[in-house]
């Protein structure tokens, strides 16, 4: 049994080692929104939100978060005797629609807790299976097609096990197209839109065939099924869907319309763990292979992610790229590492998410910071 006592909202800024730019826009520091917990028996951890700055991934933002884990999330589980950490989700969807990656950001936070009280790892409290997991990275949009080829090559030679490259219009064919050309058929691409696109851009996307990728990520409207089911039946290269699959219900509609043939599963963006296993099981027994996408977190929200990519189901490379990826030095140790085969190691040895997040820089880094208890 966990009975929370209090959280702790902090917002931290921590510069990137470089910019990132996305078809929304571009982040050159991320504002991080940390939560920490403590229970009434002594336990404490830490989750992270993963909504962004600004409203345009989805409807949430970090000021809206924060509105939300302050005023709703928090007193529906504070001082709750929760016996399970799947009593949380159904505590949260009662008459309280959205805000999943608000809802998520506490959910997650009880399962760590319970990992911690029944000492075991928190990949295995959720069903994880994998000591290691096989790492992809995400580059965003680049000036130059040169630029962007001179990127992908370095991220090859590191041994990441897959590259997504952003596009959006304009800057697409000519600079995948490089990409191809330079780094041959063998090397293991991926694009992602970040729904970019319309069906009116067809013709564009159907030329992407032609490079043989993995997949295609969330080309289409940001909220669609549909529509991208028409994508679909003309393209042979297979359509992820990222940010339509908010829920299970998403999952089922997109595999009776043929909308993709792939999921990017982000707990944060589902509403936790317990959404993101119903997900992750509908996707086993349907025989849609999923894997676990990022939100530029910190070495916290990466431990959550870390956990999820264990699961069975996770086929394809994540985007769990290691702290030096993003950050000059991370807010917990051990950083996250990856090895020379584009490997991240699963903390099975450890209980809990596995790492020791460093007071002294959250401290050094907070810019704003609440208390909500009862």
């Amino acid at each position: 049994m966990v009975r929370l006592k209090s959280i702790e909202l902090v917002e931290i800024q921590l510069p990137l080692k470089e910019a990132f730019q996305i078809s929304s826009g571009t982040e050159t520091t991320r504002r991080i929104f940390l939560l920490n917990f403590k229970t009434r028996d002594g336990l404490a951890t830490w989750s992270e939100c993963v909504a962004g700055a600004a409203p345009n991934y989805s409807p949430e933002a970090i000021d809206t978060a924060w509105l939300a884990v302050r005023d709703w999330v928090a007193p529906r589980v504070l001082d709750l005797e929760l016996l399970d950490p799947t009593d949380v989700h159904p505590l949260l969807e009662r008459d309280f629609r959205g805000h999943r990656m608000a809802k998520a950001a506490v959910e997650m936070a009880v399962w760590e807790l319970f990992a911690q009280q029944q000492e075991v790892p928190l990949a295995k409290l959720i069903g994880g299976i994998r000591d290691e997991i096989a790492t992809g990275i995400s580059l965003g949009i680049h000036d130059t097609p040169e630029l962007l080829v001179d990127k992908v090559k370095a991220s090859l030679d590191l041994g990441y096990r897959k590259i997504k490259m952003k596009i959006k219009p304009g800057r697409d064919l000519q600079y995948v197209s490089a990409v191809r050309d330079e780094c041959g058929d063998k090397a293991p691409l991926m694009v992602d839109a970040n729904n970019a696109y319309t069906l009116d851009d067809i013709e564009l996307l159907l030329k992407l065939d032609k490079f043989d990728f993995m997949m295609i990520e969330q080309p289409l409207a940001w909220d669609d099924v549909f529509k991208h089911g028409v994508l679909q039946q003309e393209m042979s290269t297979p359509i992820c869907l990222d940010e339509s699959i908010t829920n299970l219900a998403k999952a089922e509609e997109m595999l009776a319309l043929g909308s993709g043939r792939i999921i990017n599963i982000k707990a944060g963006r589902v509403g936790g763990f317990a959404p993101a296993l119903m997900i992750h099981d509908f996707c086993a027994v349907s025989r849609i292979p999923v894997w676990c996408g990022g939100m530029l977190e910190s070495g916290v929200g990466r431990a959550y992610n870390v956990a999820l990519a264990s699961l069975p189901n996770f086929m394809l490379p994540g985007d769990v790229s290691p702290s030096a990826r993003y950050w000059q030095q991370d807010i917990v140790t051990p950083e996250w590492r990856m090895n020379s085969e584009g490997m991240v190691k699963v903390p099975l040895d450890k209980v809990g998410m596995g790492v020791t997040v460093n007071q002294d820089r959250i401290d050094n880094l907070a810019v704003r910071r609440e208390v909500v208890e009862i």
